[in-house]
């Protein structure tokens, strides 16, 4: 008989995490201690999360593969038990930069002239699917009201830079397109992503700008990486123990990108020269993330443009979050609260 290792693992690991979930706040208090960083108490439970993620970090770089599985086995276990009904999911495929790309369409329950949101996984551009990110596409189309299409585009290093640029912006092209055929209203599409799927939503609505076609209803940028040409402080003051670190950083930019120019505004979309004309755009960043001084540089840029901006900093939270909604409430809680403000700008008049 053979031993899936793999998935042992996941399944101890739920197990920890239910545990956790079930302890009573003041025994979390007493395990987990007090918790501050650049002047933010961490929430207990989060501190529990993030002390044990740093007992299974493994010494020397994971390949990978063994990248993705960790991925791919710590998004079933933040997920938890919560399911997320919503109208219909279904899976499709539709038009990348290079071919088909598989992707899904998430229904609200009642889903007729509803606006659709493109979602645009993270995952550092080389981890992350449509599994991966489940719960945070039912989240926001059961509390937006909205339909999601959430697309598997093309990884690194298999194909890097710009490929995952080329499928996103093919992707928003494709639900021009087929937004009626969804049963959703053609007028109203917005795009959104986290991390790095917040960088390729951002590059989205530039070159939707750029070239002069539909731009986006709004977008949602949730803890975005913006600008890989430098850092920031909040790249060093978080860059250890707070789930993303600055050396995942460093590797995941260079998979993705090598030698490719740190300026190009289609990976540093925050030094794009012109930000004028963009849509209503909501940034949230997380108070304990390495990315979050450029997502906020971002939102203070787009509004000097004249860009109406809704800046959202989740006090006390961490990269990721929106993925920890089925261990972390906090993290849920400020998730629903986040696709709640986008709902509004979503369903705001065209400015």
């Amino acid at each position: 008989m053979r031993i899936d290792l793999d998935d042992l693992t996941g399944r101890g690991q739920l197990l920890l995490a239910r545990t956790l979930n079930a302890l009573p706040d003041a025994v979390v208090a007493r395990l987990a201690g007090d918790l501050e960083a650049d002047g933010q108490r961490v929430d207990p439970r989060l501190a529990l999360i993030l002390q044990s993620e740093e007992r299974l970090r493994t010494d020397g770089e994971p390949t990978v593969a063994e990248r993705r599985a960790s991925i791919a086995r710590g998004s079933r276990v933040a997920a938890g038990l919560l399911h997320v009904p919503v109208g219909s999911v279904r899976d499709l495929t539709v038009r990348g930069g290079g071919g088909v790309l598989r992707a899904r369409h998430y229904a609200p329950e009642a889903g007729q002239g509803r606006p659709l949101v493109l979602f645009l996984h993270g995952g550092g551009w080389v981890t992350g699917d449509l599994d991966s990110h489940d719960l945070p596409c039912r989240l926001l189309c059961k509390h937006a009201d909205v339909h999601v299409v959430a697309v598997d585009y093309r990884l690194a290093p298999e194909s890097p830079f710009p490929a995952a640029v080329e499928d996103a912006v093919a992707a928003y092209g494709w639900a021009l397109d087929h937004a009626e055929e969804l049963g959703a209203d053609a007028s109203r599409i917005g795009v959104a992503g986290d991390s790095a799927g917040g960088n390729l939503a951002a590059v989205v609505s530039q070159q939707a700008v750029d070239a002069g076609i539909q731009r986006p209803a709004a977008q949602l940028l949730i803890y975005p990486g913006v600008d890989a040409s430098q850092a920031r402080p909040s790249k060093s003051l978080f860059g250890e123990g707070f789930l993303l670190t600055r050396a995942a950083m460093d590797w995941y930019v260079e998979t993705y990108a090598g030698g490719t120019d740190r300026h190009d505004p289609r990976l540093s979309p925050l030094l794009a020269k012109d930000l004028s004309g963009l849509p209503p755009t909501l940034v949230e960043t997380a108070g304990l993330d390495p990315l979050r001084d450029e997502g906020e540089d971002y939102a203070a840029a787009l509004r000097e443009a004249g860009v109406p901006v809704v800046l959202r900093r989740a006090r006390g939270l961490v990269h990721g979050f929106a993925n920890l909604g089925g261990i972390h409430r906090p993290s849920l809680d400020e998730t629903v609260a986040m696709i709640g403000a986008f709902s509004a700008l979503l369903d705001s008049p065209p400015r």
